[in-house]
């Protein structure tokens, strides 16, 4: 299968693209510039020039968001750009994503709200991530070993973004630790598969106010989450699943709530619906 291989230019992606290499893989090389450095053309440059050392083909874009670009949005508009040429080229997404990411991805996730499902990060099976057992530690062993090239992202010590202080405070976890929490990642996985086919086979009469009152508010908040993502394609936070079972609960019929992320309920006599607001869509 032809690979996509997402190149930074930073040492994670540079050893990624060497290892996949070595093995022989059918790749293209796709590289997204932000514009929110004033030297990221120059990256954009060396990747290129890599990607011709491998005899690869290179697509790259360039887009200018900015300095006071956000880190959502430099997000969004990267993965919109790699998901194109992954499509265009029939080709699987590959990223460079290691443990010590994994674990980064978690902690945010997990400030964020997203309860028990944030330890379930990075599991869009649209992208393969090869490197996930991999701390950084060794692939900078394995990128000095090699003698492989690599440029740095000044804007990977900058305060602002808050992913660099969480790697801070996860980067001295022990080794056992990451492993740790790699095992349950895996296991919140298998979870989440078991939860999602239980309550479609099940059938629940989750859109019955007297049903969502009997139940455990627990079981309640995840059979909502549930709901909602598969009728608003919206992944709600743990507050705004509470807020949305204290209306079915208690709203008086006729009345809407706001719940959040463009998601509204209408709460009846004996049920509640939701919908998209039109304006978020637009």
């Amino acid at each position: 299968m032809k690979r996509v291989v997402a190149v930074s230019g930073g040492v994670d992606s540079v050893v990624l693209l060497d290892m996949l290499a070595a093995e022989g893989a059918d790749i293209v090389v796709a590289h997204f510039d932000h514009g929110i450095r004033p030297d990221s053309a120059a990256d954009a440059r060396f990747v290129k020039a890599l990607a011709a050392r491998y005899g690869v083909e290179y697509i790259g874009k360039r887009e200018e968001l900015g300095a006071d670009a956000s880190e959502e949005l430099a997000r969004e508009r990267r993965y919109a750009f790699l998901h194109e040429v992954a499509q265009k080229h029939h080709a699987k997404l590959v990223t460079a994503h290691h443990l010590d990411d994994l674990i980064e991805t978690i902690a945010l996730n997990m400030r964020r709200g997203t309860r028990w499902r944030g330890l379930r990060a990075m599991s869009d099976e649209r992208i393969e991530r090869p490197l996930l057992k991999r701390t950084k530690s060794e692939l900078i062993a394995y990128a000095l070993e090699t003698r492989l090239e690599w440029v740095e992202d000044e804007t990977n010590l900058e305060d602002r973004y808050q992913r660099n202080r969480v790697r801070r405070l996860a980067a001295p976890l022990p080794e056992a630790a990451k492993r740790q929490l790699c095992e349950l990642w895996h296991k919140q996985g298998r979870l989440k598969t078991e939860i999602g086919k239980e309550i479609k086979e099940k059938h629940f009469p989750i859109k019955n106010r007297y049903f969502m009152i009997m139940i455990e508010p627990e079981v309640a908040r995840e059979l909502l989450y549930e709901c909602v993502l598969r009728e608003c394609g919206v992944s709600l936070l743990g507050r705004q699943l509470s807020d949305m079972l204290y209306g079915i609960r208690l709203g008086r019929p006729g009345t809407r709530w706001q719940i959040g992320q463009g998601v509204e309920m209408t709460v009846f006599k004996r049920m509640w619906s939701v919908q998209v607001h039109a304006k978020m869509l637009e």
